[in-house]
């Protein structure tokens, strides 16, 4: 909403979000654009089709690897290991999140090892892990968990720190403890930032799944599939790109999903930053 004034007085003018359609297509544009600007790239010389080939050799590629069953199998390892670090990482991170955003003294006593162990890369600690607990999935899932948990802890105790202390206090003054406190009215008042957390960690498992089977180079994976085609000789850039299209893709798809499930959930919550911008 904005107000503009004229020579008669002020006018107030209301602003709509976009429709889902409206978004949708300009995404749609933006990444039309995108792939036209890598066709005339590769065409045109600019830049060596054997480095960056045409994104209609990219797509084709992509394609045919639905129908090749070595691709299916390394493409469902990798979501088995997104899917189960995700998963684990929102189990771990949000009663954490609860823990460290209600007690104020717990969370003075844990700030400092949360803050070191948080810039931490995940790819750095492959090594150690690989020794302790061995390679393959499980290698996968506890990077992916270490990685993934951060923005969900981080985001449910940022949305606890915002929770009307109206609301508590009232909770408190009719007899409800600690634990109704947090479960009637922390709890759903954070639960938008939960979810932001979760879509957040989503991308992040992603791009730690796939980098640990590139760094690792074994086994199974679209990582792994990746690796191989980088090492070959010539290396099989349309291949590697393929593989990236279908990673990018994923991330775009459950990034979507996530977000319409969140504005279904909770439309209440974006009603409001709506009007507050």
């Amino acid at each position: 909403m904005s107000t503009t004034t004229t020579g008669t007085g002020v006018r107030t003018v209301i602003r709509r979000p976009a429709g889902a359609a409206t978004r949708w297509s300009r995404r749609a544009a933006g990444a039309a654009g995108f792939a036209v600007l890598v066709e005339l790239l590769s065409r045109s010389g600019l830049v060596d089709a054997e480095v960056l080939p045409p994104a209609t050799r990219i797509v084709g590629r992509g394609a045919a690897l639905l129908a090749d069953r070595a691709f299916r199998d390394h493409a469902l390892t990798s979501l088995l290991a997104w899917a189960i670090g995700l998963g684990l990482a929102v189990l771990v991170a949000v009663p954490l999140g609860l823990l460290l955003g209600s007690v104020p003294v717990i969370d003075a006593a844990t700030r400092s090892v949360v803050e070191f162990l948080r810039p931490i890369p995940s790819v750095a600690l492959i090594p150690l892990v690989a020794l302790v607990i061995g390679t393959g999935l499980q290698l996968r899932v506890t990077l992916v968990l270490y990685a993934a948990m951060w923005p969900i802890l981080y985001n449910t105790m940022y949305g606890l720190r915002g929770v009307d202390p109206v609301a508590k206090e009232t909770l408190r003054s009719y007899g409800f403890g600690p634990l109704s406190v947090l479960l009637r009215v922390s709890l759903p008042s954070a639960a938008p930032f939960i979810t932001t957390g979760v879509r957040l960690a989503a991308s992040v498992a992603l791009i730690l799944t796939v980098s640990t089977e590139i760094v690792a180079g074994r086994g199974e994976g679209i990582g792994v599939f990746i690796f191989f085609a980088g090492i070959a000789v010539p290396a099989r850039m349309t291949d590697i790109l393929a593989g990236v299209f279908w990673v990018g893709l994923f991330g775009v798809l459950v990034n979507a999903l996530l977000v319409a499930a969140e504005r279904r959930a909770f439309r209440w919550h974006h009603a409001r930053l709506t009007e507050g911008a």
